[in-house]
């Protein structure tokens, strides 16, 4: 939206205006597919057309309303991973098939055909009890494990293809393809959308007809589905009504509505179905808009026979069907069989790559601001910091640093010496990150746009001109970021020498980037602009910011010479969006309904593969109530991505204005966060290596455990810490779940020793988030807080144990230098594993082939739920050297508390109790 139309929503409007954005009944290839299910449209495989590649099993389908045959592809993919494509056989011309999202080639695996009935193929790898079960008529596919079907497609007889059409002018009066509904009336063509499609003032006009596609998917034993972000929903994905489906189209909502399932700023198509014993999961690759509607067959018992006076019962498993809706592009499904969480995430990742390794400055706190006026201001706030002992890593520019809204440049008067600037920053050890929007503003005399015209880098409109709309600058032009060469070019603005006033402590924030087009449908592009390929957008406008972020990350890679990780913060993203950086929930408001809706919403990013993601703390639309900022931020430090951000017609609200009781809660909240900083960076760590997420819903942890499949109010960091945040005003007591009947937790505040199993109630005061360490856990902690990351590299560590009911703990660190790519090419790295058992706990190395020189030292050892004080602590180096260690014991608390050790983080060591 404009600044003024933005300014002008009020924080108390509980809905954003929906007359902007379309409902389902408003979109047409919606209506088209749900006009289907009262027509005959049953496909048939042909199974004398099968032919057997050596990466893949194909054959022809056909349907009576359609005699053109469609292409089927099932290919095996290394990890127990079946794909299924459906395309033309013989398009008029290419369809759209995503690329670049898919991380490599993928290693198939060949299938080999069993024998089966008659009217039937199965499929297995040869390996596993995996088998593709396809039945000819009607047409579908059971994927069947343990001789149960898992998954079923087309069990409902939902496929939809719609095929490519001559146009209207170049039709001749015989032999044309026609796959659109039969009744061709000019008013039954306006209504089905088929060639032109209105929306208000808007005409879509489609150069090849209607072409969208469609298929059902039935989920065998299981109820409790999640993933398909972003929606401002609940964790575990609702049944849909008739016009009520989940959108997957990526749009500028400002203050979006809650408990809605309206598209927002990204779309990640992939959706994840768990039972007790089981995780699957279905990756519909697909970047045109997508619906997915939902519904829950529960299980249930009839009565087969009477007999006398007993019955004969039989028990039907509960079902979930999901069925899939694009808009265009081709049927691209990927199935992932799982069995664990575990499995289904190293799936997942396996095709679309695992979270980026983050800068360690980016997991500190973030300082945002639409906008911070000027150097003046900037200095002011960095200050105010110091002054109240509050840590932060980085100060955020927003449009207004620019000038005239011209990405790449400064603000002559406000910003007249960003250099400057930014060694203030540097003295400080912080970093400086500005935005960078993917419109260009139109002016020849600004060298972007002068360079991008002259080389035919911008999105083009139908007529081939370039496509031009209105954003923050006014009329602007949109770089196409799907063409490889833009990319490169724009990555390269940001060397230093072309980007003036950069300095290797300045990343990027790519916002707007839906692509957000004020005066356009929806607020964003027509769908019938072209893009490289001279494909329309409305084939891959979800992937639109996937690819700014991608070229801006590489753009920061490459003006290091490879030598330094990136930081891009993302608004709009797709699926393999986690390889480039982090995302965020967008313009989210000041209320407490807002804070409570970014916890399902941070989960379901990062069960979906984007573990590095947050919520604007706060809120960006309003003025919080201060009650709510302290929530906030407890919420915040306890999250992937942390980061204060308020829109410009808010009252300034840095964390010191607002009484000194409140600024000490929110330092609190704020110190904690960097407390708890090497843990964050060792989860980072294993989401890049094993795609294990940092912030994880409780089902992920205990996937038996039926009581955790829909708890979307509190949540697991990592494996060691239950967090539940305080998400409703006044709250003095909170009930909270500790999942796990053999298990015990320890409030990290008070130590106090809890049963798993069952819910809790907690006294709960303004200063107390409530915590819980989970036993059997070894969690790494720096002992001392500095100004930022940057003066804590020598700090030194502190460890935290929490005993198991068998009195033994685990747990491991991960450390390199924070910032560059040697851990990767030269192993430049720690990686320490600690475990406790017998009352000895060891310090090991975790792997053999990384080397880091570290001055750290453990100093600090807590032991929770150590049942008796004990007689003696000693430590033993690697040299067999024994010392006694001081130590408290806490016999309340039953804790034992080691302070003063002087134990290398490098070497091997062992601590025994006795």
């Amino acid at each position: 939206m404009e600044a003024a139309e933005k300014e002008e929503i009020s924080v108390e409007d509980e809905a954003v205006d929906k007359t902007i954005f379309r409902d389902c009944s408003e979109i047409a290839f919606y209506r088209r597919q749900k006009q289907q299910l009262s027509k005959n449209t049953t496909y048939q495989a042909l199974l004398d057309s099968v032919t057997t590649e050596q990466d893949s099993t194909r054959f022809q389908i056909i349907s009576e309303a359609n005699k053109t045959p469609l292409l089927v592809e099932v290919y095996g993919i290394e990890k127990n991973i079946f794909r299924l494509k459906i395309n033309e056989e013989t398009p008029l011309k290419p369809r759209y098939e995503v690329p670049d999202v898919i991380t490599s080639k993928l290693r198939t695996v060949r299938l080999v055909s069993c024998p089966g009935d008659a009217g039937s193929l199965i499929l297995t790898d040869g390996k596993g009890d995996l088998k593709c079960h396809i039945s000819a008529n009607p047409f579908k596919v059971d994927l069947v494990s343990e001789n149960e079907a898992v998954i079923s497609i087309n069990s409902l007889g939902q496929l939809y293809f719609e095929h490519l059409q001559i146009p209207h002018k170049q039709r001749a009066t015989k032999g044309n393809q026609e796959s659109a509904p039969a009744d061709t009336s000019q008013e039954n063509q306006e209504d089905l959308g088929l060639w032109e499609e209105k929306f208000g003032k808007f005409v879509d006009v489609k150069a090849n007809g209607p072409s969208s596609i469609g298929l059902d998917f039935s989920f065998h034993g299981f109820e409790h589905l999640y993933g398909i972000p972003q929606h401002a929903e609940s964790h575990q994905l609702k049944n849909t009504r008739d016009g009520d489906a989940y959108r997957l189209y990526n749009l500028d909502v400002y203050g979006y509505q809650i408990h809605d399932k309206m598209g927002i700023y990204g779309s990640v198509p992939y959706l994840l179905a768990h039972k007790q014993g089981k995780t699957v999961a279905i990756f519909w690759l697909n970047a045109s808009e997508t619906l997915v509607e939902i519904n829950t067959e529960p299980a249930v018992e009839y009565t087969l026979t009477q007999t006398g006076a007993a019955a004969a019962k039989q028990k039907v498993r509960c079902r979930t069907d999901v069925r899939w809706m694009s808009e265009s592009g081709i049927i691209d499904v990927f199935l992932l069989t799982g069995p664990t969480p575990s499995d289904i995430f190293k799936q997942y990742s396996s095709l679309t790559g695992t979270q980026a390794m983050p800068p360690l400055f980016s997991l500190g706190y973030h300082q945002c601001r639409w906008n911070y006026e000027d150097e003046q201001d900037v200095k002011a706030v960095d200050a105010g910091f110091d002054e109240h002992g509050i840590p932060y890593d980085v100060m955020w520019l927003d449009i207004e640093h620019t000038e005239d809204k011209k990405y790449f440049t400064w603000d002559k008067k406000r910003f007249a010496n960003p250099r400057r600037m930014q060694e203030l920053l540097r003295s400080k050890k912080r970093k400086l990150v500005v935005i960078s929007d993917p419109h260009i503003k139109v002016d020849p005399d600004y060298s972007v746009y002068a360079k991008a015209k002259e080389q035919g880098f911008f999105v083009k409109n139908p007529e081939g001109g370039d496509f031009e709309g209105v954003c923050w600058p006014g009329l602007s032009s949109y770089l196409d970021f799907t063409n490889p060469k833009v990319r490169e070019w724009y990555s390269g603005l940001f060397a230093f020498p072309v980007y003036q006033g950069s300095t290797d402590i300045l990343f990027i924030w790519n916002d707007m980037n839906e692509p957000s087009v004020f005066r356009g449908p929806e607020l964003t592009m027509q769908k019938n602009a072209v893009h490289y390929g001279n494909w329309e957008h409305r084939e891959l406008h979800n992937m639109y910011g996937f690819y700014q972020q991608m070229a801006t990350a590489e753009g920061l890679i490459r003006r290091s010479k490879g030598q330094e990780r990136p930081f891009v913060l993302s608004r709009s993203f797709f699926a393999g969006s986690q390889k480039y950086g982090a995302v965020w929930t967008g313009d989210n408001a000041a209320e407490w309904n807002y804070l409570k809706i970014s916890i399902p919403m941070l989960l379901t990013l990062s069960v979906s593969g984007i573990s590095f993601c947050g919520a604007d703390v706060g809120g960006f639309i309003g003025n919080p109530e201060t009650e709510l900022l302290v929530r906030w931020y407890q919420a915040g430090a306890y999250q992937p991505f942390f980061r204060g951000h308020a829109t410009m017609n808010t009252k300034r609200r840095e964390p010191w204005l607002f009484g000194e009781e409140y600024t000490r809660l929110i330092r609190e909240a704020i110190r904690e966060r960097y407390t708890l900083l090497p843990y964050l960076y060792s989860l980072f760590y294993r989401v890049h290596m094993s795609s294990e997420p940092v912030m994880r819903p409780l089902w992920v942890e205990f996937p038996d455990d039926l009581e955790t499949f829909s708890v979307d109010d509190e949540y697991m960091l990592g494996s060691a810490l239950l967090v539940h945040p305080i998400t409703e005003p006044q709250t003095t007591m909170a009930d909270i779940f500790l999942p796990g009947s053999n298990e015990v937790w320890y409030d990290s505040k008070t130590f106090a020793q809890w049963k798993g199993g069952c819910t809790v109630k907690i006294p709960v005061t303004l200063d107390t988030i409530p915590v819980f360490q989970r036993g059997g856990s070894v969690v790494p902690i720096k002992t001392s807080v500095g100004k930022s990351t940057g003066w804590m590299t020598d700090s030194p560590y502190g460890l935290r144990l929490a005993l198991s009911t068998q009195d033994s703990a685990e747990g491991e660190l991960y450390l390199d230098d924070g910032h560059s790519f040697q851990y990767l090419h030269q192993d430049q790295f720690l990686h320490r594993r600690f475990s406790f058992c017998s009352g000895v706990l060891i310090n090991r190395c975790a792997d053999e082939k990384g080397h880091y020189p570290s001055k750290c030292i453990v100093e600090q050892i807590l032991v929770l739920g150590l049942r008796k004080k004990p007689s003696s602590v000693t430590t033993r180096s690697s040299d067999g050297k024994v010392q006694p260690a001081a130590f408290t014991y806490h016999t309340k608390a039953s804790a034992l508390s080691l302070e003063k050790l002087s134990l290398s983080i490098t070497d091997d060591w062992e601590v025994h109790i006795r």
